[in-house]
């Protein structure tokens, strides 16, 4: 079996679908992880959701902030960007199906490899002070929220910037968006793991004080993948931890990449988006 972990999707199925082939990829014998943001901004995101759900055990994908916000969106009362892609979801007749599905995935997978570590996918990143057990338990806390009875309620309040720094006291709505933020949203940290929410784009666009969260150092030394970050480009300077970003920007127009896990090799599809 060989395990694939792909970039963000983000609607972009025709370079999914090519991917998928060009891998000669077969779900009865290879596993494929996701890393996030299946959906918005690209043309097809009804059909990436589709394909994805329809692979079964064969994907594991964790939740990205354009899937949170699809579930926002359609849950939540929040309101549609200008950019958002996301109304062939919204009416769908399968669209009940498609959200339970998609609201039950984590925000963190993890696979133990004994001596050689742990491999641990994010959408975003891991923030250098949490240890991969607390990780874990933290991306389950929040999972419990967002697949429990008062999940609605939780999605409208999901959003904001506050708090921007961890704190193992945190507790109630503070202490479940920092958790969300992280994995779904952060880029640049400070020495203290303080986010910073702002910066956007290359590594050249950190504020004074900040920088990637995967130039900071850990107590462990699990290999980190992730997403997020296109404008990386698949690429993590001067990094001080085994991290992999996977997102090479497919949906603005560069290209689709997956990570063959076993051997290190990545494998591309060009862009099809303008």
């Amino acid at each position: 079996m060989t395990t694939y972990a792909i970039g963000d999707l983000q609607g972009c199925h025709d370079e999914f679908v090519a991917l998928l082939e060009q891998l000669d990829f077969d779900p009865r014998r290879d596993h494929l992880w996701l890393a996030g943001d299946l959906v918005n901004r690209g043309p097809e995101s009804l059909a990436c959701l589709r394909e994805v759900m329809a692979l079964g055990e064969s994907a594991t994908t964790v939740l990205g902030n354009h899937d949170l916000h699809l579930l926002a969106v359609a849950r939540g009362g929040a309101r549609e960007n200008r950019k958002d892609t996301l109304s062939a979801i919204l009416a769908a007749p399968d669209r009940e199906r498609l959200l339970d599905w998609l609201q039950s995935r984590p925000l963190l997978v993890r696979r133990c490899a004994g001596e050689q570590g742990d491999t641990v996918m994010t959408h975003a990143g891991l923030l250098p002070q949490w240890s991969v057990e607390q990780a874990a338990g933290l991306a389950g806390e929040a999972g419990s929220r967002l697949t429990g009875e008062r999940a609605g309620a939780f999605l409208e309040r999901m959003y904001g910037n506050a708090p921007a720094c961890w704190r193992d006291d945190l507790d109630g709505i503070d202490r479940l968006r920092m958790i969300i933020n992280v994995f779904t949203r952060m880029r640049f940290i400070d020495a203290a793991g303080c986010l910073d929410f702002a910066a956007k784009e290359g590594l050249d666009s950190a504020p004074p004080g900040f920088a990637p969260w995967f130039q900071f150092p850990r107590d462990d030394d699990p290999w980190l993948l992730f997403g997020h970050w296109a404008a990386l480009q698949g690429e993590t300077p001067a990094s001080r931890v085994r991290a992999e970003a996977l997102d090479t920007g497919c949906v603005w127009g560069s290209r689709l990449t997956a990570l063959d896990l076993g051997s290190g090799r990545r494998i591309s599809v060009p862009s099809r988006q303008r």
